[in-house]
């Protein structure tokens, strides 16, 4: 018979056997490909060159002087700020009212689904779809604003910076709204209806219920739907990329990093060690910006309290 250890040992073995395809898969496509972006950043791999030196800090002291790389970043914070506020809002409240047990609302599963069936959308689909809707002069928006008289001459949204800025945030809204609505109301329903009734019972209005229970509550979720936007504004690609020339025109005002970063590592000279450099940018600028957040939304002792928790 055998003892405890080795059936322990086997079961370990078994362990180990089913989770060695993630980790070669991980070390394989994830790992090893960051540990050589960090070693192109340090080099001065670029086009069809056949050789590769080490050249120190140079691709990071020309990137931190590198105006096209700070406007891509001022690019990108906008589009995500213009994105993600109405995105946090208009979601919140829908989550609050589709979970208000009060409210008797026939279809909640149904708008659920409406809301998240965007993103599914592949984003090359996304991107025709709305380069069609505001095309110059035929596209279905401008046929719909000369038609009711907002406009007198078709409108060239993507020769104009600021129309293209909003509606690349537009878009980015439309996709993600469904996901932020999911997970705000996975955070409502986990909250105990014990805490409602206790309020209901003192004399608490349903707004009071709101804005005193639901929301405080949803403080972590909040802070986890910040975090991980921000990562993905920060990585923001493919309708900045698709919407327009893959440049980010109009002048350059839709340009994120990511789309720079190509920009530089796969069109033109091919540098992939500036490349590389500017991804490095983006990762530091991202855990930079995560801890920053991190610390201002962090919830602190009183003073006068801390002070009696010593004592």
């Amino acid at each position: 018979m055998a003892s405890k250890s080795t059936v322990q040992a086997r079961t370990n073995m078994h362990g180990y056997f089913f989770c060695l395809p993630f980790v070669a898969v991980f070390l394989i496509f994830n790992l090893w490909p960051t540990i050589y972006t960090f070693i192109l950043g340090f080099g001065n791999m670029e086009g069809l060159k056949p050789s590769f030196d080490i050249v120190g800090l140079k691709n990071f002291d020309k990137l931190i002087h590198d105006k096209y790389f700070w406007g891509a970043v001022g690019n990108t914070f906008i589009i995500w700020g213009l994105n993600f506020a109405p995105q946090l809002g208009l979601a919140l409240l829908l989550a609050i009212w589709l979970s208000d047990h009060k409210l008797t609302l026939h279809g909640k599963g149904l708008f659920r689904a409406l809301f998240y069936l965007p993103n599914l959308l592949t984003a090359t689909s996304v991107a025709i779809l709305y380069k069609s809707l505001f095309a110059d002069p035929i596209g279905p928006v401008n046929q719909f604003l000369l038609k009711i008289g907002v406009i007198s001459e078709a409108f060239k949204f993507f020769r104009s910076p600021t129309a293209s800025r909003l509606i690349v945030a537009f878009i980015q809204w439309w996709m993600w709204c469904g996901q932020t609505l999911i997970l705000l109301m996975a955070a409502i329903t986990s909250i105990s209806p014990s805490l409602y009734e206790s309020a209901t019972i003192d004399g608490a209005s349903s707004w009071q219920c709101t804005w005193k229970i639901t929301v405080p509550l949803l403080r972590p979720m909040m802070f986890y739907l910040l975090i991980t936007s921000m990562v993905g504004g920060m990585q923001m690609f493919d309708i900045p990329f698709l919407i327009t020339g893959m440049h980010g025109e109009p002048d350059y005002k839709i340009r994120t990093t990511a789309v720079y970063m190509y920009n530089v590592g796969f069109q033109g000279r091919n540098n992939y060690s500036y490349a590389a450099a500017i991804s490095i940018g983006m990762f530091i600028i991202t855990v930079g910006l995560a801890i920053l957040i991190n610390w201002l939304v962090k919830e602190r002792t009183p003073k006068s309290h801390r002070k009696e928790l010593e004592a």
